[in-house]
């Protein structure tokens, strides 16, 4: 399936800059319409969120219009909605092919909003931009598996980026692995998608299976990590820590996540 439509929440002009270029490279990708955001109560807030937008999408080249089907070049538009971000996130989420979030932070991942609105209310993928805007989107991807019917849900949703992509890896771990098809079998599967994908085991470093997932990404110049989120229970990740959100925290490249 194509990417036709990306919905991008913007609370703040100053998280806007990365998120904007990251959500930009996308459209120019796939020749999207990016709908920009933002939920306010503050009018004046609105404004500010609107002027780096328009500034943002005339650096990047992005035509300022409605969404229209079949564009042949990548649009952006902009919405103030007055409203609860969760709610009006969720709702909005439901009908985006794809919907790109701030990167959270550390000491945000338990208070964003936008990202578990469409997390765990949308029923569509996310991808979180990094704090840096990358250069390149989905050139070499790694697949973070441990046979979830999370990660399998993050497979399925990014089969179009994998058609594109010029490499891809299959990263497991003992450590990581739950009930369910092993490494082998998903590689098998990309096959029969005509996709070829080698695969790599990672150890997680000083007990964290994420710090381990995110070297090994690293060391395959990943520019693109897509993996299921919240395997286990959200409120035992946030308390006591997990895969998702040590990755969340600490990613410096674009992740693509799916329940």
């Amino acid at each position: 399936m194509a990417i036709r439509k990306l919905l991008l929440p913007l609370q703040t002009a100053a998280t806007a800059e990365a998120a904007f270029s990251t959500a930009a490279i996308v459209s120019q990708m796939w020749c999207a319409h990016l709908a920009v955001l933002h939920v306010t109560a503050d009018r004046k807030h609105a404004s500010a969120v609107r002027e780096a937008f328009e500034s943002l999408a005339a650096k990047h080249g992005l035509t300022v219009t409605e969404a229209r089907p079949n564009a042949d070049k990548p649009t952006a538009s902009f919405a103030a909605i007055v409203g609860r971000e969760s709610e009006v996130v969720a709702y909005q989420a439901r009908l985006a092919d794809l919907i790109v979030v701030p990167h959270p932070g550390a000491a945000d991942v338990s208070s964003s909003d936008a990202l578990h609105a469409v997390l765990f209310a949308s029923a569509q993928p996310v991808l979180i931009a990094p704090r840096i805007a990358p250069a390149t989107i989905g050139r070499r991807i790694c697949l973070g598996w441990n046979g979830s019917a999370e990660s399998a849900s993050a497979v399925w949703t990014a089969l179009p980026w994998l058609h594109r992509a010029q490499a891809i890896r299959i990263l497991w771990s003992e450590a990581y692995q739950r009930h369910g098809p092993l490494a082998p079998e998903l590689q098998t599967y990309l096959a029969a998608h005509g996709l070829s994908a080698d695969r790599a085991s990672f150890l997680p470093i000083d007990n964290i299976v994420g710090a381990g997932l995110l070297a090994a990404a690293h060391e395959f110049a990943c520019d693109l990590l897509v993996m299921g989120a919240y395997t286990h229970s959200r409120l035992r990740q946030l308390f006591l820590g997990g895969v998702t959100r040590h990755v969340l925290e600490h990613a410096t490249v674009p992740l693509i996540m799916h329940r």
